[in-house]
């Protein structure tokens, strides 16, 4: 395996690097403030009597459609309870959670200096993996029986691949790339090329946001499925090249290279050496390339086409 390791500490500018790349600014002067509200505590632990406060606590996990009585039948429903339970053996005290998402905040206000904490809620959500963490507005929702362990019970009929990130290690890691998601315009390229830009965009924020955070963590990979990315660098962007699929507008290319899965498709017979999203995880290296041979900021860099930031990002892969 060929590992390429620049580590770049430079406080004045925003530089990147490679494997595990990290930018250090000084965050401590910043003020953010943190609170977490345990709602499945307040609801799980609650009764009929006490709806009205609870209602009124967290109006915006009461819409209309949650009528009380569907309410107080969850208060008492066993499977609910039982995943509350379980639940509450590993997420009981969260103050760990608290100094993760104080680091975080602080780092996105260093950037974005009028962002405001919002008002967190945890909660159980039944398992839905696809609302893990939901930020929106001022809001944000973190659905802790998404996070009890890769080895749980809970999620023995889930693939293998969705279970690596089902640990307490993956919240801070979604919730800052929630946050991300709204920070950046949405999408315009229909091509291949500027797809893997945009997400190479929300990857580098999260270099940014978690600078202690392993690329790894960051990506969802398993070390050996990293290992792969950063050996074979070069071969993927040539089988990129070489089929033409830079500019291509072929919408099967997302779910190929893109979107979520045990492997990428290349159509080789080591396909299933290789990590699922390769397409992201090449797009985080072009981005990092960009910000290495360009002085912008990183309101620069959000702005900036993705076909115009990937023509200048100079980026050459490993080899």
């Amino acid at each position: 395996m060929r590992f390429f390791i620049i580590v770049f500490l430079i406080l004045s500018t925003l530089t990147s690097c490679s494997s595990d790349n990290k930018v250090v600014v000084d965050v401590s002067g910043i003020d953010v403030e943190v609170l977490i509200n345990r709602y499945e505590v307040d609801f799980y632990k609650s009764n009929t009597g006490n709806l009205p406060l609870l209602k009124h606590k967290y109006p915006y996990l009461f819409p209309r459609s949650f009528s009380d009585s569907l309410a107080i039948s969850k208060m008492s429903n066993k499977e609910e309870i039982d995943l509350f339970n379980e639940t509450q053996k590993i997420y009981n005290d969260i103050s760990d959670l608290e100094l993760q998402l104080s680091s975080l905040f602080k780092h996105i206000k260093y950037y974005n200096p009028k962002f405001k904490s919002p008002n967190i809620s945890t909660m159980i959500s039944n398992i839905d993996y696809d609302s893990r963490v939901i930020y929106a507005d001022s809001i944000l929702l973190i659905s802790l029986d998404v996070f009890l362990g890769k080895e749980h019970k809970f999620y023995s009929d889930y693939p293998k691949y969705i279970r690596e990130n089902n640990t307490k290690e993956n919240i801070i890691v979604d919730i800052a790339n929630s946050i991300s998601e709204n920070q950046i315009l949405p999408i315009k390229s229909r091509s291949f090329i500027g797809k893997m830009v945009y997400e190479g965009k929300k990857m580098y924020l999260l270099d940014l946001y978690l600078p202690t955070i392993s690329d790894k963590l960051k990506i969802g990979y398993l070390e050996p499925k990293l290992d792969w990315a950063v050996a074979n660098e070069e071969d993927i962007w040539k089988y990129f090249i070489e089929r033409k699929l830079l500019f291509s507008t072929d919408t099967k290319l997302n779910k190929r290279f893109l979107d979520n899965a045990p492997f990428s498709k290349f159509y080789l017979e080591n396909d299933n050496q290789s990590p699922g999203r390769i397409g992201i995880w090449l797009g985080w290296q072009i981005v990092r390339s960009y910000m290495q041979n360009n002085d912008v900021s990183l309101q620069q860099l959000l702005k900036i086409n993705d076909l115009d930031l990937y023509k200048k990002s100079k980026y050459k892969p490993r080899k």
